[in-house]
């Protein structure tokens, strides 16, 4: 099934998930990857200008609530994100294979408050909905839960492998931390939650973290079940890989009413059109064949908008 066309309405909140090659457990917490993580985002949101509202990394994927500016802004923050990942963590684990199974995958959410509300309560969830930990606080990877609950920016390292390199062949054996920078990451809000004050919006991110927490005992007590545990998910091996990865299709878009999500079908089918009628014209030798603003032509550059 051939993928969509990458179409990003400006000033969108934007849901992106990755995945591991088989959902192995490439990214299963531990203190030096989740501060290699941390200092991967951290740097790639300062060199794209990507707003990061939200993010979770589970052993096997990962999701991030951002505010990118068009798709080339996305596309360029993931592959400087998951390329810097894919390095380290395969370095870290001893992995030379593949490591993400696809190309990251982009969800837009309408502007409406409970649709965007709904993702990032979808977020914090992870770890707790699959009976990982009883509650987003217990993950022991990196995610974005505390930084919301206390509002405070996160710290990560960046380790320059280039200098280190040099350092290497120049006969020298610089410890871990030689050509190392800290990396600090502050989250903005979420687009409906830009007017309220910073308490305000702790407060109804911990009302989340109470509902999910709930939640959680609730099936516990019902199905007579216990979570796996930090020390088992610490314990993974990181080449291993679930019996059976959880497959289901993923909407185009995130939305609350059938309103909001007619809106971005129209949109998004507006877009296609014009994008397949560049195409055919661009095929049939018309070289000044003009996309729509947003869309990646066949091997021609980004088509941006207004500035």
């Amino acid at each position: 099934m051939a993928r969509d066309l990458r179409f990003i309405p400006p000033d969108s909140l934007v849901e992106v998930t990755s995945r591991t090659v088989q959902g192995r457990y490439l990214l299963r917490p531990s203190r030096e990857l989740n501060e290699i993580i941390l200092g991967v985002l951290a740097r790639a949101a300062q060199f794209y200008e990507v707003e990061v509202c939200a993010f979770v990394f589970l052993s096997n994927h990962m999701h991030l609530l951002l505010r990118p500016r068009d798709a080339e802004q996305l596309a360029l923050f993931m592959g400087y994100l998951n390329g810097n990942l894919a390095k380290e963590a395969g370095r870290l684990h001893a992995w030379r294979e593949k490591f993400w199974g696809r190309r990251y995958r982009a969800i837009v959410v309408s502007d409406e408050e409970a649709a965007q509300v709904a993702r990032l309560r979808y977020l914090l969830a992870q770890g707790t909905k699959e009976l990982l930990v009883r509650s987003p606080r217990d993950w022991p990877g990196v995610s974005s839960t505390e930084a919301l609950l206390e509002g405070r920016r996160m710290v990560g390292i960046w380790f320059n492998r280039t200098s280190e390199y040099e350092a290497r062949r120049r006969g020298e054996r610089p410890s871990r931390y030689a050509f190392s920078t800290e990396e600090s990451l502050r989250l903005s809000a979420l687009p409906c939650w830009e007017g309220l004050a910073a308490d305000q919006t702790r407060e109804r991110v911990a009302a989340i973290v109470r509902e999910i927490e709930a939640e959680a005992r609730k099936t516990l007590r019902e199905t007579e079940s216990t979570v796996l545990g930090k020390r088992r998910i610490l314990r993974q091996n990181p080449h291993d890989c679930p019996s059976r990865v959880a497959r289901s299709p993923a909407p185009r878009f995130h939305a609350a009413s059938r309103e909001a999500r007619k809106v971005l079908e129209l949109s998004y089918y507006a877009f296609t059109c014009a994008y397949r009628r560049a195409v055919e014209n661009l095929r049939s030798g018309l070289r000044t064949s003009e996309f729509p603003p947003g869309s990646f032509p066949p091997r021609l550059a980004f088509v941006c908008g207004d500035p």
